[in-house]
């Protein structure tokens, strides 16, 4: 349960940084704040990888995968990803869609006919880019409560017919998760191959993501997988492990361990040209919405220049550098990934529990290795 540094990377590999703190000496100061941080909200486990360009900075572990039990968290062990599945969503359909297999501004209802809003009309303007992009135009999570209800798309998609976005789609953000896994619709009916299967075939087994899967059915075989923890009046508690939000895969679906996001995130940044090519990359990072109220998120906000949305992936500017980030958060789990653009260092962070320290963990060190903020005033406030 102790991290697992690399030795220092060649100069070479540095020239980029030479003004700024070693990624390594980022990542001891992490990992000292990442054991404080958990061990003060008595989080039941966690775990986090730390990448630099190609190399595997750091990888560490925390606690158990079950409160009251003894199995400890490993590399291996298994979490919900909850909404940083977009990422992948986002990146299978850019892959496929440079492949000229459907294209950004195809119309949804040409795959989803039984989509339609109050104002018919607004529903043929919706494009299969609005729907990775969140800018439908509608109330954001709508009809996530049915989600939760563990009711299929099938169900939900019905209920479209009686509102309407408030803008048009393309010109505002609304995050939504029913509408954005309508991309597996896209995907499955633009190519006859299941979401599934591309996922395993074209990401999880080109990248070795050994432990990674789909779906609630792949999440319980598994035998080191992390359980869920809920805050009660008594500390943490472990729950069941939900099927909600595990019916829209696209937008919460992918179970994977930190090992496995070591490499999505070298794969994110430009490492593995053969299954994220270049030009993929700088189109899912390409901003197509604007989020201005996560310009006022309460970590963030004193570094944030601008704050956008691209297809499956958060665009924030912080200076002349940008940080292509996701969270995510389901019954139980929190996980989030993140990176700056211009350095190529990057962070996976991955819990059993519905802490929000996890924004603390992420925003903190990326402003460290940003040179923007210093770790070791973020540890020393958490001593207080």
């Amino acid at each position: 349960m102790h991290a697992a540094f690399a030795t220092e990377a060649p100069k070479s590999a540095r020239d980029g940084a030479k003004a700024l703190k070693s990624v390594d000496a980022s990542a001891k100061d992490f990992d000292r704040y990442f054991r404080q941080l958990l061990k003060k909200s008595d989080v039941p486990g966690a775990a986090y990888v730390i990448v630099d360009r190609e190399r595997i900075v750091a990888m560490g572990t925390y606690g158990v995968r079950q409160k009251g039990k003894k199995k400890p968290v490993t590399n291996h062990t298994v979490f919900r990803l909850a909404s940083v599945s977009k990422t992948f969503a986002g990146s299978m359909a850019a892959v496929l869609e440079h492949e000229q297999k459907f294209s950004w501004d195809d119309r949804v209802v040409r795959y989803v006919p039984e989509l339609t809003f109050k104002t018919p009309s607004l529903s043929m303007q919706l494009q299969v880019q609005h729907l990775l992009s969140h800018s439908s135009g509608l109330t954001p999570n709508a009809y996530d409560n049915y989600l939760e209800d563990n009711r299929p798309l099938s169900k939900i998609l019905p209920m479209f017919s009686s509102i309407d976005p408030h803008c048009a789609p393309g010109k505002c953000y609304g995050y939504q998760n029913v509408l954005f896994s309508l991309i597996e619709d896209v995907i499955e009916k633009a190519t006859g191959v299941p979401y599934s299967r591309q996922l395993k075939d074209r990401f999880f087994t080109p990248l070795k993501m050994e432990d990674a899967s789909l779906g609630w059915e792949s999440f319980m075989a598994s035998s080191n997988r992390a359980a869920p923890h809920v805050q009660t009046g008594r500390g943490w508690r472990p729950v069941k492990v939900e099927k909600e939000y595990y019916l829209a895969a696209p937008a919460a679906g992918v179970n994977a361990s930190i090992n496995d996001m070591a490499q999505w995130l070298k794969a994110q940044m430009g490492y593995y040209p053969t299954v994220l090519p270049p030009d993929v990359i700088a189109d899912i990072t390409t901003e197509r919405v604007e989020t201005q109220r996560h310009m006022r998120h309460r970590i963030w906000r004193d570094y944030l220049d601008h704050a956008g949305y691209g297809l499956g992936w958060r665009i924030y500017t912080i200076g002349d550098d940008r940080i292509i980030f996701h969270g995510g958060w389901v019954a139980g789990f929190r996980a989030a990934i993140a990176y700056s653009e211009q350095r190529k260092v990057g962070i996976v962070i991955l819990m059993n529990a519905e802490s929000r320290i996890i924004s603390d963990l992420t925003a903190n060190f990326i402003v460290d290795v940003t040179g923007r903020g210093e770790l070791v005033q973020a540890i020393a406030a958490a001593k207080k």
